[in-house]
């Protein structure tokens, strides 16, 4: 089966046209780039600076450096978040290394709807006070997901488009 793409840059969204089959295909996909890494960046090399060059203080010569290390491994995995389409399911993951990421099956979504999150809930992946799971990289602005087994929010820099995309693919 022959297929064409294109990309919209405004909507975030691709579509992929079946040559031979008629309507668009709708399809998502974001990353949103967060300057946290930089920071936790700085801080590994520091850590692996002072273990390097404080040889004399016991615990920090074996203590630093490892700790300096684990802050690179966490630091190159949270340069963004990207939230993808992928036929029946959405795939969210903190990247470039893959290390934490999730998919949310299409089936799965009852409701959807643009939100804020809390200043206590941060960044990262954790549970809300609210209730339900959190996954932000920066900033406040989320799409809440309510699922038929609980709430997810994804924060993002493209609300609106996400939820629009989501409404769309759950039918509301």
């Amino acid at each position: 089966m022959k297929s064409a793409w294109s990309y919209s840059r405004k909507l975030g969204a691709i579509e992929t046209k079946n040559m031979t089959d008629g309507p668009a295909i709708p399809r998502y996909s974001h990353i949103q780039k967060a300057p946290l890494c930089l920071l936790i960046y700085a801080l590994a090399v520091l850590f692996v600076a002072l273990g390097w060059f404080v040889r004399d203080a016991p615990p920090i010569p074996w203590l630093f450096p490892p700790i300096g290390l684990l802050m690179l491994v966490l630091a190159a995995s949270i340069h963004h978040l990207s939230v993808v389409d992928q036929g029946d399911k959405m795939a969210v993951s903190f990247g470039p290394m893959p290390l934490m990421r999730t998919t949310i099956p299409y089936c799965e979504i009852k409701s959807v709807e643009r939100g804020r999150t809390l200043l206590l809930d941060g960044w990262g992946i954790h549970m809300s006070i609210r209730g339900g799971w959190v996954w932000n990289i920066w900033g406040r602005d989320c799409v809440v997901i309510h699922l038929k087994s609980g709430v997810i929010r994804i924060g993002t820099d493209d609300a609106e488009n996400l939820a629009n995309f989501l409404m769309q693919r759950i039918g509301n």
